[in-house]
Formats: C-alpha cells, structure tokens, sequence
C-alpha cells in the first residue's frame, strides 16, 4: 500500500500550465509515469485484487482514485474560470476518463502498451498524443 500513498501524494497541487489542454497533458504524464514506474506492476497487481476485494477497493479508492478526481476538478476548474470550456454537471467524471483510459491504454491493451521503442516515445507518451484530443473535445474544448 506504500505504493498507493507515494502516487496519492504524487498528485498534489497542479500548478496551472495557462491551458486546459497544457493542465490535460500534466495529469495524463503523471498517470502515465505512476503506470510505467517501479509502482506500476504492483498497482497492476492492486487494482485486479480489487475486483475481488471490497475493502481494498474502498483503499485504493481513497488513496488513489479521489487524490486524481480532486485534481481534475481543479484542472476543469482552471478551464471553466478562463472560459476554455463550459461548466460540467460533474467535473470528476474528467478523472475516471483520465484513470480509465491510462489504464486501458498501459496494462489492459498489450500492443500500445508494449509499443514503446528505445527510440521512439514511451507507451505512456503515445497515449497521451491519443487521448489528449479526445479528451479535450469531451470536455468541449479543440485541441490547440
């Protein structure tokens, strides 16, 4: 669970990049860093256990899901106050589109997560280019 914690913490305070698609692409990387890092096999490992385990599901809702949801409501925050996007009925559906989709794309579809070369961009930085323009049109915002 030490695992679980340092990533909760990893996801303190954002600072605001001045975009929504820059304060986007911040929370994409650091998902992407936290799923590719030493911590991602065992959070791998955590979040299967989790389907068959309702108090480690409530664990590391708390420790991991909520700390990402809290972001995202800033980041939407951010966004709404500058204009970028209309208001959202529920801005931590944002974090469930980020945290779904990571996980999708690095530990449940095995040739994006292995697309990755020594000289080409990680698998987690190919998904973010994926994502990110999907993402931002979800939320009613065009990529810039």
């Amino acid at each position: 669970m030490g695992t679980a914690v340092r990533w909760a913490g990893d996801l303190g305070p954002q600072p605001d990049t001045g975009s929504l698609e820059g304060d986007l692409a911040a929370l994409l990387r650091d998902k992407a860093d936290t799923l590719e890092g030493p911590g991602g096999r065992l959070l791998h490992v955590l979040i299967g256990e989790a389907a068959h385990n309702e108090a480690l599901a409530r664990v590391l809702d708390t420790a991991i899901i909520q700390p990402v949801r809290d972001r995202a409501a800033a980041v939407v925050r951010r966004a709404v106050a500058r204009g970028d996007i209309p208001p959202l009925q529920d801005a931590h559906v944002l974090a469930d589109l980020v945290v779904g989709s990571m996980v999708s794309r690095l530990f449940l579809t095995p040739d994006a997560a292995h697309s990755g070369s020594t000289d080409g961009p990680s698998s987690g930085e190919a998904a973010i280019r994926e994502l990110l323009p999907f993402l931002l049109r979800a939320l009613g915002a065009q990529p810039g």
